[in-house]
């Protein structure tokens, strides 16, 4: 079993957009593909770890998600990066349908999209770290069994208190500060 490295998408990997459906809004944090191909180089599986309550509130659909996602592969691919698997949740309180749930197993902070990514790509948690740029992101990651960074962009950027293991200012400083065994 090997380590990976777990990203939350908006405000980690892409800057910050409310609600992001739209191909034209995406836009890299700087230096992120760079990050992220020197994780590919040492073989290292990179996992994006997202909610998408937006989904599940009726705000676009599945293939709007679906299209951000492909428009990120394509931005990654330029820069020789690639991600090795992504998980979405579209659950939430005020979710429509089945998607209406205040606390389903897969929404983050709870672990469920991090458990099953570590089944399917047999991940050792353990070893494994998870970035975002929220608390609910730090959480995940622990109750999932991995360390946990916290990236200064997109929310945040607000700054106050965290659990992290890693605080940085961007993705490249998490997983420069990653690879080099801080």
């Amino acid at each position: 079993m090997k380590a990976a490295i777990f990203l939350d998408r908006d405000g980690t990997l892409n800057e910050e957009v409310d609600y992001l459906h739209r191909v034209e809004e995406v836009a890299l944090v700087p230096g992120a593909a760079q990050a992220i191909a020197a994780l590919n180089a040492r073989g290292i599986p990179v996992i994006v770890i997202t909610n998408q309550s937006g989904i599940g509130r009726g705000y676009f659909s599945w293939e709007e998600y679906q299209a951000v996602m492909n428009r990120i592969d394509v931005l990654l691919a330029r820069e020789g990066a690639h991600i090795d698997g992504a998980y979405a949740s579209p659950h939430h309180e005020k979710g429509q349908g089945i998607y209406q749930h205040p606390d389903h197993p897969d929404r983050k902070p709870n672990p469920g999209m991090l458990l099953r990514a570590a089944e399917e790509h047999r991940i050792d948690l353990s070893r494994s770290w998870m970035v975002g740029d929220k608390e609910i992101d730090v959480e995940a990651g622990h109750r999932a069994g991995c360390r946990s960074a916290l990236v200064r962009t997109g929310y945040g950027s607000a700054g106050g208190s965290t659990r992290a293991d890693l605080v940085a200012k961007d993705l490249p400083e998490a997983i420069q500060r990653i690879l080099s065994g801080e």
